[in-house]
């Protein structure tokens, strides 16, 4: 099994966001340390020289990530793990009990919070997927700054009765913000609401807008798995233009959102589409390995990787989670996989790693929580209600919501132990997000700020 080897000398080689996604899974083991020191050290001096290895990346980490803790520039936040920083969060909330300040949204959107200091964006569909706007939100106040209609459609057309026509996540980079409506159109505005430039993409997303764009150096890179074409596709982040476009060949529709990781040095791309997740080369747009789970299709969840694996659902109908060997190349087989999970697995809730832990959430509402390595069971608990929405790690807890405004709070570990239940009025189809001590929950009618 090949994992990624680091060095300190190599870090400035990395764009930013490859290297904060490597640091997530830093943070995780050294998590891992702190809570486990016995078995840690109980190999000696080999222990020592890991840990010496440990903190010195922590340090490293720290120096880059500290700066931008308040930040949550993209789904599932800066290291695309659904991990934050954030420090002081509440564990209990109601209506009443610490909500600073809850605004009302127009139309239907299922995109989480995008935060970039002040600014909070999200994007929403108004009558009926006619007028696709993207909104600036004061972080602090609530309000409203900015509603800017990106894209107007005379026939939207109709989408699944759990998504709608603004579901993909905006991202943001210094003084702009990329949003994208699946093939209804993408976009990229400044932070002060003029649009820079606006493009369509080709394919037919039957269901409606889903996977969420994601930042390479100077490439926006976007799934687009229709049902009539699959491909991947990358767009200068000054001009809309294509750099590089990939077919995926024999495919099926799919919905999710590409991740960054770093393998023995290098970026790859992980792309989960219909019968197929394929590793690019995110600059170039070169294939690097390609696993297949055939007839798989209408996949949402966003990998996840750690321990030298990458985690990935096979989508509708029967879904299976693999945990696929990183660092091999071609098409891979059933020797890449270090194991699977069949009974359980997610078709929308992306995989969440704590630890040495992974924590799965079926559409149903089953909490599974496995050894990542292994995947061996600890547990399997209720949420209550279904499940859409990926669950947050944040403040040394686990927040996972269903889709009637629903949020558990577990903490992590081999053992199941619940934290609170809190309750929200409204549907909760997106994912919660996070900016220095506070949440924010968006719901079918509202956004909140929750806070102590």
């Amino acid at each position: 099994m090949a994992r990624a080897e680091w060095t300190a000398s190599r870090f400035d080689e990395l764009p930013v966001n490859v290297f904060l996604v490597s640091c997530w899974e830093l943070v995780q083991r050294f998590g891992m340390i702190i809570h486990r020191p016995r078995s840690f050290f109980s190999s000696g001096q080999k222990a020592c020289m890991m840990w010496r290895g440990y903190m010195g990346l922590m340090w490293a980490a720290c120096l880059v990530t500290v700066a931008g803790a308040e930040d949550w520039t993209e789904f599932r936040g800066p290291g695309q793990q659904g991990h934050s920083t954030a420090t002081g969060l509440p564990t209990t909330w109601s209506e009443t009990e610490h909500i600073t300040w809850k605004t009302a949204i127009p139309g239907l959107g299922w995109s989480s919070a995008s935060i970039k200091g002040p600014q909070l964006w999200i994007t929403t569909a108004v009558d009926d997927g006619h007028s696709l706007r993207a909104l600036r939100l004061n972080r602090e106040t609530g309000q409203i700054e900015k509603d800017i209609e990106v894209l107007h459609k005379d026939d939207p057309g109709k989408v699944h009765k759990k998504n709608s026509h603004a579901s993909p996540t905006p991202v943001i980079r210094d003084d702009r913000v990329f949003v994208h409506f699946g093939k209804h159109g993408t976009a990229c505005v400044t932070t002060e609401g003029e649009i820079v430039w606006k493009t369509e993409l080709e394919y037919e997303h039957r269901h409606g807008p889903g996977g969420s764009p994601v930042l390479f150096e100077d490439r926006l890179i976007i799934n687009c798995d229709g049902t009539d074409t699959q491909y991947v596709v990358a767009l200068n982040t000054e001009t809309g233009e294509p750099v590089w476009k990939q077919l995926r060949g024999e495919a099926s529709m799919a919905y999710s959102t590409p991740t960054l990781v770093d393998v023995n040095g290098s970026p790859q791309l992980i792309s989960v589409g219909g019968e197929w997740t394929i590793a690019y080369e995110p600059k170039t747009g070169k294939e690097i390995w390609r696993f297949r789970y055939p007839e798989g299709y209408s996949n949402v969840p966003r990998p996840v990787t750690g321990f030298g694996l990458t985690f990935v659902s096979s989508g509708y109908n029967t879904p299976t989670l693999y945990a696929l060997k990183l660092g091999l190349m071609g098409d891979l087989d059933d020797t890449a996989v270090a194991w699977k999970m069949t009974k359980g697995a997610p078709r929308n809730s992306s995989p969440l790693i704590v630890g040495e832990e992974i924590y799965i959430v079926s559409d149903n509402g089953i909490i599974t929580c496995l050894d990542a390595q292994s995947g061996e069971q600890h547990w399997q608990e209720r949420l209550g209600g279904d499940c859409s929405a990926s669950p947050l790690f944040a403040d040394g807890k686990i927040y996972i919501t269903n889709e009637t405004g629903l949020t558990k709070v577990i903490a992590p570990g081999k053992t199941y132990q619940e934290l609170a239940v809190n309750e929200l009025p409204g549907r909760t189809l997106s994912s919660l997000s996070v900016a220095d001590h506070a949440l924010y929950l968006r719901t079918d009618e509202a956004i909140y700020r929750i806070e102590e």
